[in-house]
């Protein structure tokens, strides 16, 4: 009892102390408000003088609103890097000058300013209250990082009980939460942690921080009434607000002002073969045989790191001992139809002619990486000098790419990573700036760079780079964002769903991972082991649902693999073929993607926004829009408690639409949440009401077959609508308009199929094709495989028809 006294007692003294100094400081320890002292209108938006700095209002779009703040007298003039509109066009907007605010209207919106505090409320134009930010809102303080002088950039916004927040990009070791509302992260790009500085809510806004350094998001700030973002370093607070209210909308706007991500080729939209690692070109011939005499389909594979050795990292050469002929061994691939993918790093050991040159033209930067292989500590280029850059594509396009015919580029380790020596990229020097104000943008501008490159100088051959890290604005670099090298455990494939889901609702429409996970404790997991089999047949059975489709890891794990007992063989040739029956459906996606600024991997909040059920769902997603796909985390058959597990998993079916069970035709009301059958064989699978689905026929590559023959499945319950698009699979034509397209329609109260003309043209363009039309009930139309009779049958060449079902 004494303790507890004299406690209480320490205690008052304590906060005896903090009063005085309050009162001895008094309005310094109250937040500093910038007051508005006067306002200019200009074409492209509003500046505001304050008392303390400057602040700026621009009017991108009607639904785009750019925010600047500073404590100093100008604004930065330097470019953006993340975004590449220069927006050239200035919408009309009014402002009214109030007593207590300033109202910026736009054909979409009204942006209040408040006079006393600056803080900004962005309503709709009835008035209703999107977001706004706190009355602490935007500041800069003073700080010293790494023995740099700088500021931190903060913004706070006010946050209601029921929102949920989404994106912020890939964190390959987090949790198993989806919603960010309420919890913290970390945003400072380093190996296993990503970065993507875009959030979306469910109050129908997006936001996007234009700032590159190591940055926090605090979402539990004030008893979780607001979310703040805080950036180490900057001279100036930038951000984009971005006006739904839906979430397709929402990333429409954000590619508008950063870019669309172009189309891929349609080998890309099937299965990769990849292992670290193969080790010589017979290795890969063998590879090769063993998926085209098995007849399994598969469109790429890849050889993975280290063909150099024992030369040093960044020499760019197959080592002849083990690939004497590299450009036979590609022509090998493209004479079977496999498409080639070859790891190239951004690092360089010294005694190499590529390191010498770089070093020579200031091209490298002082960060280094100890190598895993060799223990050297090997060198990173400088990816934000645009002459290294040039010089970086001009080595790998002489020795590799454009000299053998790659077909594709794994853009390995591109953090940069340099361990725990975070300090030391702060204090780097890049040709932009010091590296604290820049390392976040390292894997955007290393993109930017090959992507330029690749596009200037392999004109007829689309670009696609598999890259370790990625970050606003990488979608328009032909990048899709990999989760890195994540453990062969359930726990790790876990984390994977809601990070592939987040990546995606960040704006960065290509995301993958390895199934099975890359490594067992940094070896090779065993297999031929039940408990392993059952992981890889789970995530194959993601990953074919995933924008990229792709196996890699240390050990031998490709179908054809011995490794694998006849049972799981036969599942993973089924999702296979899974896979190349729905290409129509996935390229068509994917041609939404480029051409409408689409979403294919989509948080339930896409389609389902007004359903506060599914924000904290971590472990569903709408893979375009019909599929609603469930992966089977759980360990149920080896585990050590296997024998009391159900064979199912929970699945919530949104309230806003009917669901089919893909596999058996069953139909269910949503709103509720079942208990969803999940034997080894499948995982489940549900298909909107109102859904149409063309599906191709079972083919050994991505290109094999014309669409000529496409079954049609509609799923009836409500009207539906599909927008099928195809061009020449692998050029850059389309963006010349040489594609087609037509409109799939079905009317569910009359029963009506509606098929619209044709719109567009390019070589090679089919000029008749059949639709075996099936209209899903129960068994028919259900699984995999081809339904044995139609219900209908349309012919097809091009011109608007219709027929009753």
């Amino acid at each position: 009892m004494m303790f507890k006294q004299l406690s209480n007692k320490g205690a008052k003294i304590t906060q005896s102390i903090v009063l005085i100094i309050l009162l001895l400081t008094g309005i310094s320890t109250m937040p500093a408000f910038a007051l508005i002292k006067s306002f200019k209108k200009a074409a492209d938006g509003v500046t505001f003088t304050l008392d303390k700095g400057l602040m700026k209002v621009l009017i991108r779009k009607d639904d785009i609103i750019e925010v600047k703040y500073t404590i100093f007298d100008a604004f930065e003039t330097k470019s953006s890097l993340v975004v590449n509109n220069k927006w050239l066009q200035h919408p009309v907007y009014q402002v009214a000058d109030g007593k207590a605010e300033v109202v910026i209207t736009t054909a979409k919106l009204k942006v209040r300013v408040n006079k006393a505090t600056n803080a900004i409320t962005y309503t709709d134009l009835k008035g209703n209250v999107i977001t706004g930010e706190d009355s602490d809102n935007k500041s800069m303080t003073p700080a010293t990082i790494a023995g740099i002088s700088t500021y931190n950039v903060t913004t706070q916004f006010t946050s209601p009980t029921d929102e949920a927040l989404f994106g912020l990009g890939c964190h390959p070791l987090d949790s198993m939460s989806i919603n960010y509302k309420g919890r913290n992260q970390d945003l400072a790009i380093k190996y296993l942690t990503g970065a993507i500085p875009v959030m979306l809510s469910t109050k129908g806004y997006g936001l996007m921080w234009d700032n590159y350094s190591a940055s926090n998001f605090y979402g539990a700030e004030a008893d979780n009434t607001k979310f703040k973002y805080v950036s180490e370093s900057g001279k100036q607070v930038d951000y984009f607000f971005f006006y739904g209210p839906g979430f397709d909308h929402i990333i429409d706007l954000y590619r508008t002002a950063t870019g669309k991500a172009p189309m891929f080729g349609k080998w890309a939209y099937g299965l990769f073969q990849s292992q670290d690692r193969y080790l010589s070109e017979d290795e890969i011939l063998t590879v090769k045989d063993n998926y085209r005499n098995n007849h399994i389909p598969v469109d790429v594979i890849v050889q993975d790191w280290y063909y150099w050795d024992p030369l040093p990292i960044g020499s760019h050469v197959m080592k002849p001992e083990r690939y004497p002929h590299p450009q036979k061994l590609v022509d090998a691939l493209h004479q079977a139809n496999i498409h080639a993918m070859i790891s190239i790093w951004p690092v360089f050991g010294k005694g190499t002619p590529n390191y010498d040159a770089l070093d020579k033209m200031g091209g490298l930067t002082d960060i280094t990486w100890d190598n895993v292989v060799t223990h050297t500590f090997d060198t990173y280029y400088d990816a934000h000098n645009p002459k290294a850059r040039e010089l970086y594509w001009d080595q790998a396009r002489d020795s590799l790419i454009k000299r053998y015919g790659w077909d594709a580029w794994w853009i390995d380790q591109c953090e940069p990573d340099n361990g725990a020596l975070l300090d030391a990229r702060r204090q780097s020097n890049f040709s932009i700036g010091k590296g604290i104000d820049y390392f976040n943008t390292y894997s955007l501008q290393h993109t930017k760079g090959v992507y330029e490159g690749w596009r200037r100088d392999i004109p007829g051959k689309r670009a696609f780079f598999l890259v370790r890290q990625s970050f606003a604005g990488e979608q328009r670099n032909a990048s899709t964002l990999w989760s890195s090298d994540i453990e062969c455990t359930f726990h790790d494939f876990k984390d994977q769903v809601p990070q592939g889901i987040n990546a995606c609702t960040s704006g960065i429409p290509y995301w993958t991972s390895d199934i099975g996970g890359y490594h067992y404790h940094w070896k090779p997991a065993d297999w031929s082991q039940p408990d392993k089999r059952e992981l890889f047949t789970r995530w194959f059975q993601f990953g074919t649902f995933c924008p990229i489709f792709r196996i890699h890891g240390k050990g031998e794990r490709a179908i054809f693999s011995k490794n694998w007992d006849e049972n799981t063989r036969s599942i993973l040739l089924n999702f296979d073929k899974l896979r190349y029956r729905l290409m129509p459906y996935i390229y068509s996606l994917a041609g939404r993607v480029t051409n409408d600024n689409y979403t294919i991997m989509r948080s339930l909040a896409f389609d389902y926004r007004g359903d506060a059920k599914v924000y904290g769902i971590p472990d569903q997603y709408m893979f375009g829009p019909a599929f609603m796909v469930n992966p089977v985390t759980e360990q149920l058959y080896t585990s050590s408690d296997a024998d009391k597990k159900a064979k199912a998993r929970q699945v919530y079916l949104p309230a806003a639409s009917k669901w089919y069970n893909f596999w058996t035709g069953e139909l269910l009301d949503g709103g509720q949440t079942i208990s969803a059958a999940a034997p080894i064989e499948i995982m489940p699978l549900y298909v909107k009401a109102g859904s149409i689905i063309p599906m191709g026929p079972d083919v050994e590559y991505a290109t094999e077959k014309p669409n000529s023959n496409i079954e049609l499945r509609i799923y009836p319950g409500a009207d539906a609508s599909f927008k099928f698009y195809e061009d020449e699979n692998d050029n850059y034509n389309y963006e010349k308009g040489q594609s087609a397209t037509f409109t799939l329609n079905w009317n569910d109260k009359t029963h009506k199929l509606s098929i619209s003309d044709t719109k567009g043209h390019f070589p090679g363009q089919l000029k008749s094709r059949t639709f075996n039309v099936v209209l899903v009930k129960g068994a028919h139309g259900s699984d995999v495989a081809l339904t044995a009779k139609a219900d209908k049958v349309v012919k097809y060449s091009g011109k608007a028809v219709a027929v009753i079902l």
